[in-house]
Parts: structure tokens; sequence; C-alpha cells
């Protein structure tokens, strides 16, 4: 059955939008797809003419609901379940979604135009005309885990890397934005996104042409369709239509990745291993309960206190840094917890950061102003929370063993010598 909405902002009232759907019409319609870069204004005047002289009957565009939402104004103003945040693992996914953003506003603050603008105008024309609007790209939430996922350390260390020049303003090269439509350009970028993490180019390039070529080839069964899309996007949409009984299934695009063995997770059993170790040795070479309760004040004393200092330094609340100072002996412990979860919590409890916290955060131009937003601030405390742990279990470890009266650089040596 048709779903339909109405988009409820003045700027584009009596908005139809419409869903893919199986069908068992046998008639395809016309599909004209439309390549655009996403920060140029004559990508916008070129999808408001095409719109005009064509007159589809639907103008897809490349968004999912979360971004049509953003980008016309309706999101619901709450409270982010910050505990769902920072428990679930998600704060990665955040940061990376920020990070992408903040630099797609900087290339679209240069060109004049902000991002997202060919696909307000695409659907400003389908409401002229009377054509109905359907959004075919794949939830951002889904692929951003997916991407996320897909990438090994040293695929994420090089792709961050990578944009760090364009996020903190450096390197001069001009960008010449009417050219990344054309075809060879377009090529040559996702090529060398390609050599930076093949993973990550498969599921923001490969995986997104699959979807949204199968949406759009669903769409042709309910009239003409006029398609905006990012040029990067047009060769492989082009292609699988080509072929569309060999176009893969929405459900297995659609899925969520599973949860496995990460990189931070195996450094954080071997912390957990090597405490253990260190709880061990302090049980068998005590000579007296005094040295015992010596090493669970200096374990009590650094962990908390370095992370408490992190919520300090953080700006934190003091309620904050009183959570971190109690909770870090017990979260280095154990490797699937962490002192910052609690302090952010107790931190998003004070101040309640929101949706708009959210939207607000990729405009920061500098860092004071980011240290103004209430979201980055339980992000940061959180961060620093658990730098500060992480260093207080080092020194922790590295005392008590002092304490015990452990040769450690002979103890190194005899590790090294049995790995060599």
């Amino acid at each position: 059955m048709e779903s339909t909405a109405e988009a409820k902002d003045e700027a584009m009232p009596s908005v139809q939008l419409i869903e893919p759907k199986e069908s068992s019409e046998s008639q395809i319609h016309e599909i004209i797809i439309v390549g655009t870069a996403h920060v140029s204004e004559k990508s916008v005047q070129e999808v408001v003419r095409k719109i005009e002289e064509t007159r589809p009957d639907i103008v897809a565009v490349e968004l999912c609901l979360p971004r049509y939402r953003a980008l016309t104004g309706q999101e619901e103003e709450k409270e982010i379940k910050i505990s769902e945040l920072l428990s679930g693992g998600k704060l990665y996914l955040l940061l990376v979604q920020w990070f992408m953003a903040y630099i797609q506003r900087k290339i679209g603050e240069d060109m004049g135009v902000k991002p997202g603008s060919e696909m307000l105008a695409a659907i400003e024309a389908a409401r002229r005309i009377g054509a109905r609007v359907a959004l075919v790209d794949r939830d951002i939430g889904i692929t951003i885990q997916r991407f996320w996922s897909a990438m090994g350390i040293l695929d994420k260390i090089r792709l961050v890397w990578s944009m760090l020049p364009a996020a903190i303003g450096w390197g001069g090269e001009e960008i010449d934005i009417d050219s990344i439509t054309q075809a060879d350009i377009v090529s040559q970028m996702i090529s060398e996104f390609r050599k930076i993490s093949p993973g990550a180019a498969n599921v923001l390039v490969d995986e997104r042409d699959a979807f949204l070529a199968r949406n759009l080839f669903l769409l042709s069964k309910q009239g003409r369709v006029l398609a905006v899309v990012g040029a990067g996007h047009r060769e492989g949409i082009t292609r699988h239509l080509e072929h569309p009984e060999r176009i893969p299934a929405i459900e297995g695009l659609n899925k969520k990745p599973g949860k496995k063995i990460t990189f931070a997770k195996a450094i954080g059993v071997a912390f957990s291993l090597l405490i253990l170790a260190t709880i061990g040795l302090v049980l068998l070479t005590a000579q007296s309960s005094e040295k015992i309760f010596q090493a669970l004040v200096i374990w009590f004393v650094f962990t908390g206190g370095l992370s408490a200092l992190g919520v300090v330094i953080a700006r934190g609340h003091p309620l904050s840094a009183l959570t971190a100072l109690l909770v870090a002996w017990m979260t280095t412990l154990n490797p699937f917890v962490a002192a910052g979860w609690f302090a952010g919590m107790v931190e998003a409890w004070k101040i309640k950061p929101t949706v708009s916290d959210l939207k607000n955060l990729a405009s920061a131009d500098s860092f004071r102003q980011m240290m103004d937003n209430r979201l980055f601030k339980v992000i940061w405390v959180a961060a620093l929370s658990n730098l500060g742990a992480m260093a207080g279990t080092f020194v922790g470890i590295y005392l008590i063993w002092r304490t015990l009266g452990l040769d450690i650089e002979a103890l190194l040596q005899e590790v090294l010598n049995s790995i060599l």
C-alpha cells in the first residue's frame, strides 16, 4: 500500500512522499539520472532545469528519512539518550558522522552553497510541477555503522589522516566543484578512496549504488522517474539498471553489521589480563596485609584520580569528576565498560544535551565554540575521563610493582627475550 506524508515546513508545503515498493506491474517507465556535486550552485540550477523540462511523475532524491527531516527542519527536539550513546558503543559513529558533515559544510562555505541545496531544490521543483517525491537512499545510521565496521584499524587511521587537512583548513589546492560531476573526475576520486579503504568505499559507494538502483527500478513501475544523486553514484546506478535482475536484495544491503572482535576490544582484553596478572603478583608476593592495602590504595588513587582529572580538564561538572573518581578502579578491571561512560552520563544528566546540540555541532568553527556545545561537552568529558583512567592504569601498575620490590626492567627484558 502506498504511504504518503506531508512536509510541514513552510518552505515546501504539500510535498507528497511515496515509498519504493514491490509491484506486479510489468511496464517499466523511463529513469533519468542527474548527477550532482552536493555543494555546487551549478548543480542546483541543473536539477531545477531538468525537472521543469522533463516533468517526471516522480522525483527521487538521494536522501533517507532522517536526512530529509534534517534538511527540511522537521527533526523532533528531544533529549538525547546519552546512556545508549555511550554504553552502546555508538559514540564513534556519531563522531564519524559529525566529522564528515563538518568537512562537507566547510567545502560548501567555500563554494557559497549549503550542502543538500540541490536536494531541497529538487523537492521544491517537484512540488511546483505536481510530481511525487521519493526518498531512495539507505538510512544514514545503517550506512555509517556498516562503513565503520567495514574498516580495519589501519583503514580508520588512514581515513582520518587523509580527512584532517580538509577539516582544519590545510592544503591550498583550489577545488573545481563543477568538474566533480564529470565521469572521469568522479572515477578518479572514487579510485583514490578505494586505495585508502576498500571496505569503506564498498559501503559508501558500491552498496549504495545497488540500494539506489533497486529503489529506482521499483519506482519506475509507478511512473517516469527523475533521480537526483551524487555524481559518484551515477555510473554504478546505470550499470545496475542495465541488469535489474542482478541487483542485490534490499534486505541484505539494509542489515546492520554483526558484533565482532575489534582492535580496541583486543587491547582492552590485553589490558585486563595485565591487571589480573598484577593482582596475582600482589597476592603471591605481598609479605603482609599492609602491602595488599597499599596496592589497593595506589590503584584507587591513580586510576580514579587521573580519571577525575580528565573530567576537570574537560571542564565537567564536579559530580562527573566525583563519579569518575569512585568508579575508575572498577571499570579498569573490565574491558567492556569505561569510567568515561559513567562520567559522561552524569554530565548529560546535569546539562541535558538535545538534538539541536547535535545539529549545531557541525557548525562550530573553533574548539571554543565546540566546548560551548552541550553534546560535545559530554563527549569530551567521557573521552578525557577514559584517557585519565587508562593513564592511571599504567601508573598504578608501575607503582604497585615497585611497591612489591619487583625488578621491572629485568622482567620486561625476560618478556622481550621470550618473544624474540
